[in-house]
Formats: structure tokens, C-alpha cells, sequence
């Protein structure tokens, strides 16, 4: 397995794959080409079907400048997100081209190239793996990360805190109308005021916990900074479960981070083993993945097994199985802002119950990652971050009619 370094990718929203992964992939043709004088880009499939709401073609014009983004939709190419990029020469012949698919977290992979440049840090692909090696070596999970990729991972990993904290500290103290045809209305700071006055006090958990979610979710929709956790539209659900946590009980940074890196382990296994693309597998890889990594991060927060943390992810991934991707427009908010919120919240309720039950559970987390990739697989590509089933599909329906969504 590669790096956190990978999963953790602090940058601009609303989407992973539809402007981080974009985004890169221009900026390597650039590079490559620095001749090139105007560019013509065509996306497929799923960068086509969401790419205006997830402005992936805002994106690639930032980042070429005199460039044609061309949107088709077929779903006929090895990958869901597949770009092509053209560049002209100042005599206007087409001279370079380069194909790039967007894997998901913003990471990329070039046709018929090898674009993996780190090497693997981690000797085992499984948790169960990684399980045994750390009880046979007296090691929590954070500490085997930190085997695995030297000191230096806790410079990167205090970043990714601070971007965290305050991506939150943003969301809450804007109000207004987030961009596109939607209209929706922030509410990270709505729920922020009633939730430091109402009991009882798990009414008062689950609206700060909320506002915290809400708050990430709304400046990744906005395409301010974020970090992926493991991806931007699932942006909101670790930071929040972090950020109350510590204001809650008072925990020392480097407990913080601790608990970061085992949530990144978690969100790294998944990802090597299955997906966190929502393109891929639906909205289970994303929020689903982004849930189980909250959920073992507030498990080592407490100390907890590795028992009790294998147990609690493994309920928060179990529990969205079959989760759709279906944003309304192909925007990042309808459903996924409250996506945020409630996958937050189940992290919590997850390392509850782990807490325990985690020595009466029959089912592993592999099991459940292995089971997330091949339900994903099954899903229709209607419900595959395609914006063409589900809610993206009922929602223009019922409004034409006059119903209420």
C-alpha cells in the first residue's frame, strides 16, 4: 500500500475525481508540453454526466487557460472518469495527447503508463494482517503507521489537522447561498446556535457534531480548501467526529494526530482493496469509507482494542452498504452535505457499540471492504455518481410537476 500521504490530499472541492483528479492531470500535461498554445479537452462518463455541477470544466480552464472542455457522456472506456487531452502547437496542429483516468481521492493514472511515483510503504495489503503483525509487536495502529512511513508523517499529518480545523472554522461563520442552480442554503451556522442552548445533551451532541459536518461539506461545495478524508465530497464526517471529540474531552493534539493516522490506515486499506470512488462503487466507498475511518479514529481516540476499532469501522462501512451516489445536478450537496453529517454521527454510535459487543462480532472488516467493492460493482452506473438516477433523476421530475422533493 502506498502512503497516507495519498489519501489525505489537502486542495480544492467540490470532488476528488471531478477537480482534484482533473486538475493534476492537466497540470502534468502542462508540464510535459510547455509548447502547447491552446488545449481541447473531452471528458467521459461520469466527468461528463456531473462535470458542470462539480465543476471539473471550471477547473481544467484555471488550469490551461485557451482550452475547449468537451462533455460526453458514454460509459464505454475502461474507467468511469476518463479524460482526454489535446495540445496544439502554435502552427495549430494537434501534436501532443495524453489519456488520463481520475481513480478517485485525486489521484490519477495515465494510459499505458506506470504513474504509481511513490513506492509502497506498507509490507501488508489486509487488517487482519496488519492486526497480527501489531499484537505480535506490541503496536497500536498509529504506531505501525509510523513504522511504515518514518517521523516525517506526523509534519504532514499536523497539516492535515490544521486544514481540518479550519476548513470547520470557515463553514461556521459564513451564512448565504452556496454557487449553482440549486440555491441551497448554508446551514452549518443554523445548527451551530441552537446547539449550545437546547438539552438534553444528545440533542445538543448531534447538532454540534452536524454543524461541524455540515461546515466542511458547505466550503467543499463551495471549491474552497479541503482535506479528502478520503475524498472531498465525504470531506466533513472525520473532522467533525475529531473536532468534537477534542473540544469535548480535552484531548492533547498528538492524540489527535494519533488518531488521524489510524484513520488514514483504515481509509488506505480500503482503498487498496476496494475503492473510494463514488464513480466506482457508489456513495458507499465514499461516505461509507470516510464513516469507517471516523469511526476507528474515535476508537483510538479512547485507546480502545484493536478488536474494538476493527469493529467499529467494520459497522460504519457494513451499514452504508449499497449507498448510492446520486447528486442532484451533479452538484456536491444534494443529498451528499447531509450525507456528511449522518455518517459522522454513525461513526459515533459505531464505536459505541463496539465498545461492547466487539468479542461477539462474526464478521471482519475485510470482509465487509471486500463485500463494498463487489455490492459496488452491482450497483447500476445510473447510481454511480452519474447524476442520472435517484434523487439527481427524481428531484427534476417533481419539480416540473410542482411536488415538493
Amino acid at each position: 500500500m502506498k502512503s497516507i500521504r495519498e489519501l489525505y490530499k489537502i486542495g480544492y472541492g467540490p470532488s476528488s475525481s471531478h477537480t482534484m483528479g482533473p486538475q493534476k492531470a492537466c497540470e502534468i500535461f502542462k508540464s510535459r508540453y510547455p509548447d502547447a498554445v491552446r488545449f481541447r479537452v473531452i471528458l467521459y462518463g461520469s466527468l461528463a454526466a456531473t462535470g458542470r455541477g462539480h465543476l471539473t470544466d471550471q477547473i481544467i480552464e484555471k488550469t490551461l487557460g485557451n482550452v475547449t472542455v468537451v462533455f460526453d457522456d458514454t460509459f464505454v472506456l475502461w474507467h468511469p472518469n476518463t479524460m482526454d487531452i489535446f495540445g496544439y502547437s502554435a502552427d495549430e496542429k494537434q501534436t501532443y495527447y495524453l489519456r488520463a483516468y481520475s481513480v478517485g481521492g485525486g489521484s490519477i493514472r495515465i494510459e499505458n503508463e506506470t504513474t504509481d511515483e511513490l513506492q509502497d510503504v506498507y509490507p501488508h495489503q489486509t487488517f487482519e494482517d496488519i492486526k497480527q503483525y501489531c499484537l505480535e509487536h506490541q503496536l497500536r495502529l498509529y504506531q505501525y503507521v509510523e513504522k511504515c512511513e518514518g517521523q516525517e508523517i506526523w509534519d504532514f499529518l499536523n497539516q492535515v489537522y490544521e486544514t481540518m480545523m479550519s476548513t470547520i472554522d470557515r463553514g461556521l461563520n459564513v451564512e448565504g447561498i452556496l454557487p449553482g442552480e440549486l440555491r441551497v442554503e448554508r446551514k452549518a451556522k443554523q445548527l451551530l446556535t441552537p446547539a449550545m442552548t437546547i438539552e438534553p445533551p444528545e440533542i445538543t451532541e448531534s447538532r454540534l457534531v452536524s454543524a461541524y459536518a455540515y461546515a466542511c461539506a458547505e466550503e467543499n461545495a463551495s471549491g474552497h480548501i479541503v482535506v479528502t478524508a478520503p475524498t472531498c465530497g465525504s470531506s466533513g464526517i472525520v473532522p467533525s467526529v475529531l473536532k468534537y471529540m477534542k473540544d469535548r474531552h480535552k484531548f492533547r493534539k498528538q492524540t489527535c494526530l494519533n488518531a488521524l493516522a489510524t484513520a488514514g490506515l483504515i481509509g488506505n486499506i480500503i482503498k487498496h482493496n476496494a475503492s473510494i470512488s463514488g464513480a466506482i462503487a457508489g456513495c458507499q466507498a465514499e461516505v461509507g469509507s470516510a464513516s469507517a475511518m471516523a469511526a476507528a479514529m474515535h476508537a483510538e481516540l479512547f485507546r480502545l482494542s484493536l478488536d474494538q476499532i476493527e469493529y467499529a469501522s467494520e459497522i460504519s462501512l457494513e451499514h452504508h452498504l449499497g449507498l448510492t451516489c446520486d447528486p442532484v445536478l451533479g452538484y456536491v450537496q444534494i443529498p451528499c452535505i447531509e450525507r456528511n453529517a449522518v455518517g459522522a454521527l454513525r461513526a459515533i454510535d459505531a464505536c459505541g457499540l463496539a465498545f461492547f459487543l466487539a468479542k461477539s462480532r462474526k464478521i471482519s472488516l475485510d470482509m465487509v471492504i471486500d463485500t463494498m467493492y463487489r455490492t459496488g460493482q452491482d450497483i447500476h452506473t445510473k447510481y454511480r455518481e452519474t447524476g442520472i438516477g435517484g434523487l439527481a433523476l427524481l428531484y427534476g421530475k417533481y419539480k416540473n410537476e410542482g411536488k415538493k422533493g
